[in-house]
């Protein structure tokens, strides 16, 4: 993944009976991860989406064409959506 590329997806976040959450992504079904909390659970969904692209890299296969792709430039403001638990 480059260096100001993020990439914006829909991410489920399913509490588990034991506690923690599983993370899924509809638009790339091999995307499934955990973690203890919300902050760890999408700190593994970074390490899971960047295997999923260097995977499709090195297989030479595309992204899904829903998977939006967005060149970051950190001199302007940008739109991000996230979940905030208070």
């Amino acid at each position: 993944m480059a260096e100001g590329t993020i990439y914006k997806l829909p991410l489920v976040f399913e509490p588990q009976p034991e506690g923690g959450y599983t993370v899924t992504c509809p638009i790339l079904p091999e995307l499934i991860t955990e973690g203890d909390t919300i902050a760890e659970a999408l700190e593994n969904v970074k390490d899971a989406l960047l295997a999923i692209v260097e995977t499709c890299q090195d297989l030479q296969r595309p992204l899904p064409a829903t998977l939006q792709q967005i060149a970051l430039d950190r001199s302007v403001p940008f739109w991000v959506e996230t979940a905030v638990a208070v």
